[in-house]
């Protein structure tokens, strides 16, 4: 047996296109046009990548995208400033600070600053606490797309085994708020838990979030689990390009799993997908509108 492949780059093509129209219906019928707005603290490589490409796609889903890049040694209390007026400007629906910042910077105190109604990070502790309390909120992007890959394989979750390695608050902690929501049986797991591998064997979800490469391995997974694989890794190789993988041996489990994400082209695709239905989201619920179809 060899796992189902989930087509990262597929579903979220498709997910974006959807945003795309819902864009198009809310311009067409209330003249509104959802604004997002990403600030990019120094030149960090892997970060410009991640900006681009979120500009890039912003403006393809029809929606208005204002970058906002600072030199690394900027004040606090000048980019707490920006801040506050993106918080002011009724264009602006989303706003996204690119993490992590320098460490001149209390990122906790930047988040915090942040109108929570255009948290589309979902990590204002207004977003997380609904989040945590089942209300509507704002839901981070990773863990947003994470839930929609699983329900490319699994229409319902309900009642499901589901085991979360990671407890961050990016990723782990909001998952697991997001499955129970699901009505899934959630245990959260981390890098200190005892026997591991015994958690996972009783798993029928089974997401790695621990940023440690290739630590789940093909003989923890229970045969026909779905592995959602959150991490990015870069192995150096040598002589050649460092290679990317995930926090899963893919090619172990591989013939275990009954279906998986690949790193690439798995969870990283949807997270900039997430980042637009927010956007969206967001901009709905700020000017009174009905949530939108996605």
């Amino acid at each position: 047996m060899t796992a189902h492949i989930i087509d990262g780059k597929a579903i979220a093509a498709d997910l974006r296109a959807r945003v795309a129209e819902e864009v198009a219906r809310v311009k067409r019928e209330h003249g509104l046009v959802p604004g997002l707005a990403v600030v990019l603290v120094g030149n960090d490589p892997a970060s410009e990548v991640y900006v681009r490409s979120k500009h890039t796609q912003t403006q393809a889903a029809g929606m208005a995208s204002f970058e906002h890049k600072l030199p690394a040694d900027v004040a606090q209390a000048d980019l707490l400033a920006l801040i506050g007026k993106l918080n002011r400007d009724p264009a602006v629906h989303g706003i996204l600070v690119q993490l992590p910042l320098p460490k001149s910077i209390h990122t906790e105190t930047i988040i915090n600053a942040i109108d929570p109604a255009k948290d589309v990070d979902g990590l204002h502790p207004n977003n997380a606490g609904r989040l945590a309390g089942g209300f509507a909120a704002l839901s981070p992007c990773t863990p947003l797309g994470c839930i929609i890959l699983t329900k490319s394989v699994h229409a319902s979750l309900e009642g499901m085994n589901a085991l979360v390695i990671g407890r961050s608050n990016l990723v782990g902690r909001p998952l697991v708020q997001l499955l129970l929501n699901e009505n899934a049986t959630v245990t959260i797991a981390h890098s200190r838990s005892r026997d591991l591998p015994k958690l996972a064997a009783g798993a029928d979800l089974l997401y790695a979030a621990v940023g440690r490469p290739e630590m789940v391995r093909g003989d923890w997974i229970k045969p026909g689990a779905t592995v959602i694989d959150v991490g990015i890794n870069r192995i150096p190789v040598e002589g050649g390009k460092p290679r990317l993988v995930g926090d899963v041996a893919y090619q172990e489990a591989l013939k275990v799993a009954g279906a998986i994400t690949p790193v690439p082209g798995g969870v990283g695709q949807m997270t900039v997908a997430c980042l637009l239905v927010n956007t969206l989201r967001a901009a709905c619920a700020i000017a009174k509108l009905p949530a939108p179809g996605v």
